[in-house]
């Protein structure tokens, strides 16, 4: 089964912020940023859409289907 998988480090990390910097920016605490770039939570479409507007990208480009087995 596949599961949603994210880049949100690697845009961070593009725009020089921090976990604590993209979690206020998008109004939730740094341990949620940790998980999602952990790929251990995926989030609620409203805090992706929060995460994609400050990271200034689209959604499939930070946020993609991965079909890959386990």
């Amino acid at each position: 089964m596949g599961r949603i998988r994210n880049r949100i480090k690697e845009y961070r990390a593009r725009y020089g912020l921090t976990q604590e910097q993209l979690a206020n920016a998008v109004g939730v605490r740094r341990e949620i940023i940790v998980h999602m770039e952990n790929d251990r939570h995926s989030p609620s479409l409203d805090l992706a859409f929060r995460i994609v507007r400050t990271l200034r990208a689209g959604v499939e480009d930070i946020f993609f289907w991965d079909d890959e087995k386990s």
